[in-house]
């Protein structure tokens, strides 16, 4: 056997960088690159390491490690989970700064090799700086918060570990149904030992994202179901974007006249004025997407994982004989509330399912109920995010000015607060894959971060990100990257002075506005934040209007300028879409000497009669 003698990180460098993946018949590296802050747990290991291979596999640096994990993830979510990035820190703060990333990417089944430093394995320095000592078990480092939010966990002590584990990574970075962060955590002292590695490691490997098909009893099962149904609807999730089951997704709606509805991960699976597209589902849903989950006798969910923002708390669903059956790769979320299974691949099984099904059709008279509620709900839209020369806009009224000044394959980014919720119900998207929202975790900072992944997985189009003041301030530094790599990006700020969707919350469960609008915090007084001035002291170009036509105009102006471009607006903070949406599950305090409390307690009871637990 021959071998070659490298370090441990080393071997982990040229490894990733053989990885390919073959796409649309054509083989493309499967890493397009690493992300990474140095310090002294990587620095001198992984950091000599890569700039041996960085022709074959681009390092990036970036300023915050939670923010170019971020980056890592909406770069991996834009290209339907079929290439990705790695993140490489020291160990302490650097490490645990990624783990609320890991967390997003864990919820989101995306894939993110994670690749911090650790203690010496060797322990002659202990403790190193930055090490974390647990009193009562010496083999605990900081990187063991990474356990729980990994869906793969190592720890490298000796450098031929490396060989197993980076095999046990890539099957599982690249698994449908197990795909999620990978956690390889690196001991500072083995990084930089030698080891006689087998030079077979380091041929090239291409990854083929595996498509299993449903089982021919659960098919049987979903085909007597479908075809006894009178009002079945489609739910559309974000495994309909990673199987690239947007195609025959439309297919059969189309096919079979079955209405879809689309979380806010798989939004955009159909264009927004298909026929067969009600639109966003559940408590940030259309009111004709709701109005037909409502009614409907079956749900095929596609590729979602259920959960309660899709489902109104489980109370959305009202028909007492409605069934689920659940399409997902995964067991775990195909058989959720009691669904049928229907464990496949989106795209294959729909195919298989409408193959199956021949000429059947959804009645006549559930798709007319649908289009005329669609219909209805445009109006209601339309009215919303109409222009408006006041100050203080809403979040509609942005959206609005965004939607009509940007191009139709235009890339809307945006994470937490109350602006996914009106993109939700409100963006208008026409091509798959320009809708992205991470709501699974609904973390805020992603958005800017996210921004610049998305930038560099489609280098080609407008990315626009929507982020509220609060969002910015939390995460902001990755405007710096963006400038540094030249990815423009076009940002708008919607400053409405605080928390403004949790204040929105606060008030709509009985209490009065506390420590979320900054006028309503302890204070000595209120900060006068200049966003304009602190945007392009990071190196962007920056401008703050007053009015939703200034607004357009400086969008259109961003077009043309070479670099990100910061728009900031003051906006309406109490104002939001009333049309549309639906109960959601937040419990209010059952007793309380606020009189409002307790009204809103006695609202929350009667809600909660709607929910159906467990069935």
């Amino acid at each position: 056997m021959k071998t070659i003698r490298l370090t441990m990180a080393q071997a982990v460098a040229r490894f990733l960088s053989v990885q390919k993946i073959e796409i649309d018949n054509k083989v493309e590296p499967i890493f397009a690159g690493v992300w990474a802050i140095f310090g002294h747990g990587n620095v001198t290991g992984m950091g000599e390491a890569l700039y041996q291979v960085q022709d074959k596999l681009p390092t990036y640096r970036a300023h915050n490690e939670q923010g170019m994990a971020h980056a890592a993830i909406a770069f991996a979510k834009s290209k339907q989970r079929q290439r990705m990035m790695a993140c490489t820190t020291s160990i302490g703060p650097g490490a645990t700064n990624m783990v609320t990333a890991a967390a997003l990417a864990h919820v989101n089944r995306l894939p993110l090799l994670l690749l911090p430093g650790d203690v010496f394995a060797n322990r002659n320095p202990d403790p190193v700086l930055q090490q974390i000592e647990n009193f009562g078990d010496g083999t605990i480092s900081a990187n063991d918060c990474f356990k729980p939010v990994s869906r793969y966990f190592d720890r490298i002590t000796r450098p031929e570990q490396i060989i197993p584990a980076l095999n046990r990574a890539m099957n599982v970075l690249t698994d449908p149904a197990d795909c999620g962060p990978v956690t390889l955590s690196l001991c500072q002292d083995t990084q930089a030992e030698a080891y006689d590695y087998p030079e077979s490691f380091f041929e090239e490997k291409i990854w083929y994202i595996r498509r299993p098909t449903a089982d021919v009893k659960e098919l049987e099962i979903t085909l007597s179901s479908l075809k006894e149904a009178k009002k079945p609807l489609i739910i559309a999730g974000g495994g309909v974007h990673y199987s690239k089951a947007c195609d025959a997704l439309r297919s059969f709606a189309e096919k079979h006249k079955i209405p879809v509805t689309e979380t806010q991960a798989g939004k955009s699976a159909l264009p927004h004025d298909h026929p067969m597209n009600m639109g966003a589902i559940g408590v940030t849903g259309t009111s004709a997407a709701n109005k037909l989950a409502e009614e409907a006798d079956l749900i095929l969910a596609v590729g979602t994982r259920l959960q309660d923002f899709t489902t109104g708390s489980w109370a959305l669903f009202k028909n007492p004989d409605r069934r689920f059956i659940g399409i997902n790769v995964q067991s775990f979320d195909a058989t959720k509330h009691r669904s049928l299974p229907l464990v496949g691949d989106a795209q294959s099984t729909l195919q298989q399912l409408s193959t199956k099904l021949e000429n059947w059709q959804a009645p006549d008279e559930w798709a007319t109920l649908g289009h005329n509620a669609y219909q209805s709900w445009l109006n209601d839209a339309n009215k919303v995010t109409a222009s408006t020369p006041d100050l203080y806009p809403s979040d509609a009224q942005v959206i609005g000015a965004v939607q009509r000044s940007s191009p139709k394959d235009s890339i809307v980014v945006c994470a937490a607060g109350g602006l996914p919720g009106e993109l939700h119900k409100l963006w208008q998207a026409s091509v798959p894959g320009t809708y992205h929202v991470e709501y699974g975790y609904s973390c805020m900072g992603y958005e800017i971060a996210g921004g610049l992944g998305v930038k560099l997985a489609n280098p080609d189009q407008e990315v626009i990100v929507m982020v509220g003041d609060g969002s910015y301030l939390m995460m902001n530094s990755e405007i710096a990257t963006s400038v540094l790599l030249g990815q423009r990006l076009t940002i708008v700020v919607l400053d409405n002075r605080g928390y403004g969707c949790i204040n929105r919350l606060q008030r709509g469960t009985g209490n009065p506005s506390f420590n979320n609008l900054l006028e309503h915090t302890n204070h000595q007084s209120l900060p006068d934040i200049d966003f304009k001035a602190h945007a392009e002291s990071l190196g962007a170009s920056a401008s703050k209007v007053s009015t939703i036509d200034e607004l357009e105009a400086a969008l259109e102006q961003a077009k043309n300028k070479d670099k990100t471009t910061v728009i900031v607006i003051d906006t309406d903070p109490l104002a939001s879409t009333e049309a549309g949406g639906h109960w959601w599950d937040v419990a209010v305090p059952e007793v309380s000497s606020d009189k409002n409390v307790n009204s809103a307690r006695k609202n929350y009871e009667t809600a909660l009669k709607q929910q159906r637990i467990g069935d």
